[in-house]
């Protein structure tokens, strides 16, 4: 793997799957790429909750503002998400409807409130045709429901990046 290039992809909004993100990518000397709708999501908590499930409802595939360059080139693609109503967001899907996975290796990683990667790991994989996916890693980050937005910082991120070290090492990196 040590010869193999890597992106670390991440979809985020409060900043917690960046986080992990970051930590990876310094661990695998990767490529780092945000995930980023033309249309912002809305700052409002609860709007953006309601917008997010209209768009899961009617499968809505919003405009992405980046694309990677050269993927191709990439044999590794971890893919970093938060679990918004137990499921994908609608971005990640976007994004993973862009490329061709075919011979790729991806490897998930999810930030959540508590409850799960919920079905977005198995999403994934359903929309990564061609590819092979490695165990993925799930966080606890922040609850916005309860006002916590960015949970991993100071002493919670120094045991997410043990945890990340851990979990790459398990998968081979």
């Amino acid at each position: 793997m040590e010869n193999e290039k890597a992106l670390i992809t991440y979809y985020t909004r409060t900043e917690n799957t960046k986080t992990v993100a970051e930590l990876i990518c310094n661990d695998v000397n990767g490529t780092l790429f945000p995930i980023e709708t033309v249309t912002p999501q809305p700052n409002n908590y609860q709007t953006q909750v309601s917008q997010n499930s209209e768009e899961q409802e009617q499968n809505f595939l919003p405009n992405l503002k980046n694309k990677v360059n050269d993927f191709d080139s990439y044999k590794y693609v971890f893919i970093g998400t938060p679990t918004w109503n137990m499921a994908l967001p609608q971005a990640v899907k976007s994004f993973l409807k862009q490329y061709d996975f075919t011979n790729k290796v991806i490897i998930p990683f999810n930030t959540n409130g508590g409850f799960g990667t919920g079905t977005t790991f198995s999403q994934i994989k359903d929309a990564a045709t061609g590819a092979t996916m490695l165990k993925g890693l799930s966080v606890k980050g922040g609850q916005e429901t309860n006002g916590i937005f960015l949970a991993i910082k100071g002493k919670e991120k120094e045991q997410v990046k043990d945890e990340v070290k851990t979990w790459l090492s398990q998968i081979g990196f």
